[in-house]
């Protein structure tokens, strides 16, 4: 997406990439190479298990985690944000988005401790990597990344749980004027927004 007579965009620090699902890892650097992309990390096995992993950026300074996976419709599998208390996260996360934390590792020698939300198994979801880098609080988020977007089949209830769980609502639910489909909008305690889309109305709206 591009706005009008904007150039270019501060990432930040906060962002940290996007996960791509994809067949082959190598073959897939070659044609980012090819195509003036940067390689930020050479295909290989990531540290202390079998997925071969690379680690790219587009033009604009995206960055992109190459993940060596089977066949899968839906490539986008990861969008990686950094927080500033991971255990206030993970519990918002939970009560407010009603995800689930699928896995949380540690690593003492980089200083860092990830946790993976979602809505499912990471092999056949979309997941958020929460990353919490030891002694930092807060980040420089820059303007660049936007928000997420996730299905509910209430956005009333939804906000609610927002409220409760200390987020902030930054649109109150209801219908977007024109189409009618009900949306709700808010940032997370670290100041990430996502937007909650009706399901049934979303559907509706792809007739």
């Amino acid at each position: 997406m591009a706005d009008y007579g904007v150039d270019k965009y501060d990432i930040g620090a906060g962002f940290g990439h996007f996960g791509i699902a994809v067949e082959d890892v190598a073959k897939t650097v070659d044609l980012v190479k090819a195509k003036g992309g940067k390689v930020t990390r050479e295909p290989g096995p990531v540290k202390g298990g079998n997925t071969v992993i690379a680690f790219v950026e587009d033009p604009d300074g995206y960055k992109f985690e190459l993940l060596e996976r089977g066949p899968t419709p839906e490539p986008l599998c990861q969008v990686m944000l950094r927080v500033g208390d991971l255990d206030r996260a993970i519990k918002f996360y939970e009560k407010a988005f009603g995800m689930e934390l699928l896995r949380k590792r540690d690593n003492p020698e980089y200083k860092y401790t990830i946790a993976m939300m979602g809505y499912g198994p990471e092999d056949k979801n979309v997941v958020l990597e929460l990353t919490y880098n030891y002694g930092v609080t807060e980040y420089d988020k820059g303007n660049a990344y936007a928000q997420i977007a996730i299905g509910t089949d209430d956005v009333y209830k939804t906000a609610e749980a927002i409220k409760l769980y200390g987020g902030q609502i930054t649109r109150e639910p209801g219908p977007l004027p024109g189409i009618s489909t009900k949306i709700t909008a808010c940032l997370d305690p670290d100041g990430w927004k996502s937007v909650f889309v009706d399901n049934l109305d979303f559907l509706k709206e792809l007739e």
